[in-house]
């Protein structure tokens, strides 16, 4: 969440509207929230400059003031993770999002900090190779260079951030933050998860089409049109989805062959018929 779409107390104590019920006399602590609305499909292909790099590293210094004068305040932990991990470090990020989830005691924020702790680890799947081949995928294209198709999948890499967006739901209800903050939750949560179930069965699909025989394309592709499944579950209209549905069905009765940069058939898969 961009700090320029960051409000001050005042602009948020004008919005009368609260996702939770706020009980009187007692401050609103969602008025300190970093509001950032990308979407980790944007910042996984953004790159900071200096400038943006200088200004991060200010914020940083201040949120741990922060947390030195109330070490219990979930809200400052929260906000120097989402820092942290704009900063690309992302294994004190977490920590940071799972000391602020332990420290709000009545739940009050828990959805934000899931919502924040599984756009991170989204933002980590689209990094690197993923990034690329999951739209080569899109491409339904069979010719692989070495070292730009997916070998390995593994599931707990996908689970963790599902797990969190959905928490990030369940704790929705209760979210004492200003109604803007609450209707991007409910948007983008689920928005987030049906991509995440799509890239799930698009790197399955990836991993199949790679140019060794590892004896599971088959279990893979019929794996990942259970996971598309869900996210058309969630979000009906997902083009990508869609169009991988078809892709994966026609690959399962068709069969397939891969082949290697220098167009040679490196592999055949056997269809149904």
């Amino acid at each position: 969440m961009n700090s320029e779409e960051e409000k001050n107390p005042d602009e948020l104590e004008e919005e009368g509207a609260q996702g939770g019920d706020v009980p009187e006399g007692e401050d609103d602590l969602s008025s300190n929230f970093r509001v950032r609305e990308d979407d980790p499909y944007e910042r996984a292909q953004k790159e900071g400059g200096e400038e943006a790099e200088f200004d991060l590293e200010s914020q940083i210094e201040e949120f741990r003031a922060q947390i030195e004068e109330e070490p219990d305040n979930c809200i400052h932990h929260y906000n120097l993770a989402e820092a942290l991990e704009e900063l690309g470090q992302h294994k004190e990020a977490r920590e940071e999002y799972e000391l602020a989830l332990e420290l709000d005691k009545e739940k009050d924020f828990h959805s934000i900090i899931h919502f924040g702790l599984a756009n991170m680890q989204f933002q980590m799947l689209l990094s690197g190779i993923q990034s690329v081949v999951v739209k080569s995928s899109i491409g339904l294209h069979s010719a692989h260079k070495a070292g730009d198709s997916i070998t390995q999948v593994n599931d707990d890499d996908y689970k963790d951030p599902i797990y969190n967006f959905e928490k990030s739901m369940e704790f929705l209800p209760q979210l004492k933050a200003d109604e803007d903050l609450v209707d991007y939750i409910s948007k983008e949560a689920p928005s987030q998860l049906a991509n995440l179930y799509y890239k799930w069965a698009s790197d399955l699909i990836d991993k199949s089409r790679q140019i060794d025989l590892y004896g599971e394309e088959i279990q893979d592709v019929e794996k990942a049109l259970k996971l598309l499944k869900k996210s058309m579950d969630i979000d009906p209209n997902h083009a990508q989805a869609k169009m991988m549905v078809t892709y994966a069905k026609k690959m399962l009765a068709e069969g397939w062959k891969t082949y290697d940069e220098y167009g040679f058939e490196a592999k055949t898969i056997e269809g149904r018929g």
